[in-house]
């Protein structure tokens, strides 16, 4: 894979996976405060987070998924796949599902 398609892809998924906790925050009140209070760390450790100014680690996603009261969903695509209509149930994805 070229480096400028890895770069691509790389801020693609971390723009993707920050809007999807900023949106769920927002969306259930959560401030940054809460969020750091949630997870141990410093306001300030959720800001660099959210910023998008680091690779976020695995571990770093679950731990926001677990404190957020949802979960992270992927999916692989390849790039010659057409979309298709995922079946009703079948989980889609980019999106965190809440479960609150």
């Amino acid at each position: 894979m070229a480096r400028n398609s890895s770069e691509l892809e790389y801020t693609r998924l971390s723009h993707g996976v920050r809007a999807a906790v900023r949106f769920h925050m927002q969306e259930c009140n959560i401030s940054r405060a809460q969020l750091a209070r949630e997870m141990g760390v410093t306001p300030s450790r959720v800001t660099q987070i959210l910023s998008g100014d680091e690779n976020l680690t695995l571990r770093t996603l679950g731990t926001l998924a677990a404190c957020l009261g949802g979960r992270f969903v992927v999916d692989f695509v390849p790039d010659d796949a057409r979309p298709a209509a995922a079946p009703d149930n079948s989980p889609r994805s980019e999106h965190v599902s809440s479960g609150r």
